[in-house]
């Protein structure tokens, strides 16, 4: 939370900074450099004199460059005007208690204010190595603070609890809880009409405006995935269980979406990243993630293990045309997650000899 002046020194140090990490990037494409200390060597005194940076500045500057350009050999890395500047914690930037952030800019020290959550509070004597200093396009200051969290010691499950993701509900588990994606499906419907009307005007505000509504969108959406996440870990950790996921990786390519509006949902379903969120806030839980294979979830029937396209009756309703046990398809979907995860291992029933019932046999 700078005021007037400190932001002037940060906006003009961060400006500084990627004009020389954009001018460094040329160097690095032309002659094929991505060691780091191959191009100090050739370009660490005419970076610092052209672009007065700092010494440790002016390393970090040269990292900066030769990770964008390892990514991508085959073109010129390109910094913008404002992106993210990386700063080494102790040498450049300081907490001056809870508080107080002491950074250096081009012209000295600024010591501005800075507020965080009761989140972040908690974990922030985790924190090592770098941070990054973001100025967002809204034009509120960040810094992205690397933590090292220590994992909880994860317990082999034996039972776990299934977690099926959709889009209709975001999520349903197991026991039968579920998150209706009515929310998120309700932001994105806003956005898309918002979309639509400023695509055809196609001015320069209209421009602007339709990126600010992406940016609003996704964090939105990034926000009801945390909440989502955590309560999933809480539930399995309170249980004593793991947490059985499918796999999707390639789902994209494996669904079909049919209409305009169906493909929208879809591509705006952020699965892969509701499920990194479950994975580790499950690490850090101790909980146990296990993946399987997500062929025929919607299909088979928990009970008897029959699969026939002709048991998923509709997005919600699910029979089985061979034991006749009918259910939501959702919560189906879960349990037979559940058992796939639980197939390979042991439940408590079994090791003492007992014949589990029908349905929570693994299949």
């Amino acid at each position: 939370m700078p005021d007037a002046e400190a932001a002037r020194k940060l906006r003009a140090t961060v400006e500084r900074f990627n004009a020389a990490a954009d001018w460094l990037a040329g160097i690095a494409f032309e002659r094929s450099l991505a060691n780091k200390f191959a191009l100090q060597k050739i370009a660490y005194a005419e970076l610092r004199e052209r672009f007065g940076l700092p010494a440790d500045t002016a390393i970090r500057c040269i990292s900066q460059v030769c990770e964008a350009y390892k990514r991508d050999k085959a073109k010129r890395p390109r910094f913008r005007k404002h992106a993210a500047v990386p700063f080494s914690m102790g040498k450049n930037i300081g907490f001056k208690g809870p508080d107080r952030v002491s950074i250096s800019t081009l012209e000295g020290r600024a010591v501005v204010p800075y507020i965080m959550g009761k989140y972040q509070a908690e974990r922030f004597g985790w924190s090592k190595g770098q941070c990054d200093l973001i100025l967002r396009k809204d034009g509120k200051w960040f810094l992205l603070v690397t933590v090292d969290v220590p994992d909880g010691t994860v317990v082999p499950a034996t039972s776990f609890l299934g977690v099926d993701l959709g889009i209709v509900n975001i999520t349903t588990d197991s026991d039968g809880m579920t998150h209706s994606g009515a929310a998120v499906e309700k932001v994105r419907r806003k956005h898309n009409i918002q979309r639509k009307r400023l695509g055809k005007r196609n001015t320069r505000g209209a421009r602007k405006k339709l990126k600010r509504i992406a940016g609003k969108e996704a964090r939105f959406r990034r926000h009801e995935n945390h909440v989502i996440a955590k309560t999933i870990v809480k539930t399995a950790e309170r249980s004593g269980r793991g947490i059985a996921l499918e796999d999707l990786k390639g789902i994209r390519g494996r669904v079909k979406a049919r209409g305009g509006d169906a493909r929208n949902r879809l591509g705006g379903w952020g699965f892969a990243q509701l499920g990194s969120f479950i994975a580790y806030k499950a690490r850090l839980a101790g909980v146990e993630v296990a993946y399987v294979d997500p062929r025929d979830t919607s299909r088979r029937c928990h009970r008897c293990g029959h699969v026939a396209k002709a048991n998923r009756k509709s997005q919600s309703e699910f029979r089985c045309v061979s034991c006749g046990h009918s259910a939501h398809a959702d919560r189906n979907a879960a349990l037979d997650i559940k058992f796939k995860a639980q197939g390979a291992r042991k439940s408590p029933s079994e090791l003492a000899g007992v014949t589990p019932q029908p349905e929570s046999r693994p299949l």
